[in-house]
């Protein structure tokens, strides 16, 4: 659902950002609304963005009652965006334009990644590694842009440049303190000793575990063992996956 959201987002919105640039430049992409006040597609599908921040948080809701672990850069991520993007609309604020078709497109791929992954489809590791680089990309332009908005409001004053001061200071803060969070993500998962030390016992428990169910598939009752043994590889990845998620915070 959020998948199919987020590319039908990505693909209205884009095209404006792309047709902006390439006619008016990037002073027009950072600084003048058009995007809300006279493209009406793009205009509902950023109104639909800021809508969507709720049932995102949802995600935050199903770890909780599920006794999850909620590691710290997931629930302030989702806070502080939806926070984020609600002030920023009342503002109409210009630089949004950009903020909105990265996360559109980042969520495109982040959202089918995790449908693949709830259909019981293994997407190979390089794919999450390529999804949080993507987001540290897009924090890194979050922070430029801020850092262009800044020179052209003091240049040629908030007449001509849509953007307030205080929306420019809380989003870099937020884009700069997401971009440490992220960082620190990807080092703990993917590069640091503990990272590949609880990768390498979920394949040791899976490859145990398929092991099994492949001795038991001949018996008379193979059939419930097999069943049995599913569970014990999805319980034992479970318990993986919250020492994984427990080292990250």
């Amino acid at each position: 659902m959020l998948s199919m959201f987020s590319i039908m987002g990505a693909f209205r919105t884009a095209p404006e950002l792309i047709h902006v640039l390439r006619h008016y430049g990037l002073f027009h992409s950072v600084c003048v609304p058009s995007y809300i006040e006279q493209d009406r597609v793009c205009g509902f599908w950023t109104w639909l963005f800021v809508l969507s921040k709720l049932p995102e948080l949802g995600d935050t809701i199903f770890i909780v009652l599920r006794k999850q672990p909620l590691i710290f850069l997931h629930w302030y991520h989702h806070i502080t965006v939806l926070i984020y993007s609600w002030f920023s609309y009342t503002e109409y604020t210009s630089s949004a334009r950009w903020f909105i078709v990265m996360n559109y497109f980042v969520h495109s791929v982040m959202y089918s990644y995790y449908a693949l992954k709830a259909a019981r489809y293994n997407p190979p590791r390089f794919i999450a590694m390529l999804i949080t680089s993507l987001q540290l990309t897009q924090m890194i332009v979050g922070c430029a842009i801020n850092v262009w908005a800044h020179g052209f409001l003091k240049t040629h004053g908030p007449q001509s440049c849509n953007i307030s001061q205080t929306n420019i200071n809380l989003s870099i803060a937020m884009y700069f303190s997401y971009f440490v969070l992220f960082a620190r993500f990807f080092y703990k998962t993917y590069l640091s000793p503990d990272g590949n030390k609880i990768r390498r016992m979920a394949a040791s428990l899976a490859a145990q575990n398929t092991a099994k169910l492949s001795t038991n598939s001949n018996s008379d009752d193979g059939n419930r063992n097999a069943n049995n043994k599913k569970l014990d590889i999805n319980a034992d990845l479970t318990m993986v996956n919250h020492m994984h998620k427990a080292k990250a915070q």
